[in-house]
């Protein structure tokens, strides 16, 4: 990884794109900075009786189009600058897609694998308590990220309404179908990937049948993105997680493999394939690249080995800005992470809206709503990439950036 901070990486890519709009230097340094930023110390009993003190953060870092909006994540690096950086790229993502919301993001700095199930369920409901007083339906709606899903949300929620009193299923999304979350929404990212994926394939004028494609991270966003590119034509040749990955020539049977996954723990292991490492994975000759993991994992050190023709950020941050230009210049397809994952937040917003309305979709609605946004949406940053002959990631922080300034200045200071 960089040696760079995730958010000194986002500062750059915004001050790249922002050269393009010709911004005001004034607007320029209000969006370069979060509105808030919320750290909060807190104890926790754990199983065997001892007390420990954990860290988490809240950072709202734009609400010029909407209330904030982003996930919460549970992992061991957990940092202010992490957690800031990955506001900024959630503000950036809604504005790309045209929906509501403006950027947050948070987190705790735990490692969630060593914890069980009852420390789990005290952490969050303490961590939702600390910061309840920024949270809220027109306020902040968090949702999963990394080692986060529908039970944390669900936790979050009841600790909300609890102290509140007021029964408010808005004020989280990704929950279970039982507490009013929307169909389609665990499958939402993977799909957004899927479709950003076959959109890219469509102007290189490649067919999904005759393409092979590598998945780095086989939590949800990775095996879903693997089985629905699968399903699509696409022979998926290579996937790994935390603990390694395996290489297949011939194809691996993705559904297969998430169920070994789901037995054993890690994909490694799995039959007739072959067994390699997550460096090794991400140079495998293929045709798409699907980082889906954690951030920096494509940089100034690998991104010369990569082989593939088109990457597809399944990951937040996955490719530094010095990675961007490598492969830029060796004609490599990037399709940003705030593009290419923003299926998620999509439908996390029509969970949002069925909440308000207290109207539920089915989940053909819910799909057919997803791939109409990200459709628009990748049309409109391809056309001001060949417009302005600029990378994907550069036009869609153009095109985000023009709204997020568009609202600021309408709105005044």
């Amino acid at each position: 990884m960089s040696k760079r901070s995730a958010y000194q990486a986002a500062l750059e890519q915004f001050d790249k794109a922002s050269g393009y709009l010709d911004l005001d230097p004034d607007i320029a340094q209000i969006l370069r900075q979060p509105q808030r930023e919320l750290t909060v110390h807190f104890p926790i009993r754990m199983d065997d009786g001892s007390i420990k003190v954990f860290t988490g953060y809240r950072v709202q870092y734009n609400n010029a189009c909407g209330p904030y909006k982003g996930g919460i994540r549970y992992h061991p690096d957990v940092n202010s600058e992490e957690v800031k950086a990955l506001a900024m790229w959630m503000a950036i993502k809604c504005a790309v897609v045209g929906i509501p919301y403006g950027g947050a993001k948070g987190g705790i700095t735990c490692n969630p694998k060593e914890m069980s199930q009852g420390e789990l369920e005290r952490l969050t409901r303490r961590f939702a308590t600390e910061i309840s007083p920024i949270i809220g339906p027109q306020i902040d709606i968090p949702a999963p990220d990394v080692n986060t899903g529908q039970q944390t949300m669900a936790w979050f929620l009841d600790s909300i309404e609890r102290k509140s009193g007021v029964k408010s299923p808005a004020v989280v999304t990704g929950k279970p179908l039982a507490l009013d979350g929307s169909l389609g929404r665990t499958e939402a990212t993977g799909r957004g990937v899927m479709l950003s994926t076959l959109e890219a394939l469509q102007t290189m004028d490649m067919e999904p049948q005759n393409t092979t494609a590598v998945v780095q991270g086989y939590g949800n966003v990775g095996s879903v993105s693997a089985y629905l590119l699968e399903d699509q034509g696409v022979k998926i040749i290579g996937v790994s997680d935390s603990r390694g990955g395996i290489y297949k020539p011939e194809g691996l049977d993705t559904r297969e493999v998430l169920k070994f996954k789901r037995e054993n723990g890690s994909v490694v292991g799995y039959p007739g394939a072959e067994r390699i490492t997550n460096e090794e994975l991400l140079e495998l000759p293929c045709d798409i690249l699907v980082p889906a993991a954690l951030e920096g994992v494509i940089n100034a050190e690998n991104a010369k080995q990569v082989k593939a023709q088109v990457i597809v950020e399944g990951a937040n941050g996955p490719t530094t800005p010095a990675a961007d230009e490598i492969l830029d210049a060796a004609g490599v397809l990037v399709i940003p992470d705030i593009l290419a994952n923003a299926g998620g937040v999509t439908v996390s917003y029509l969970e949002w809206v069925q909440n308000l309305q207290s109207y539920y979709w089915t989940e053909e609605k819910v799909n057919a709503q997803l791939g109409q946004i990200l459709t628009k949406a990748f049309a409109k940053v391809w056309a001001i990439a060949q417009e302005k002959e600029v990378d994907m990631r550069v036009a869609a922080y153009i095109k985000a950036l023009d709204r997020i300034a568009k609202a600021t200045i309408m709105r005044g200071i």
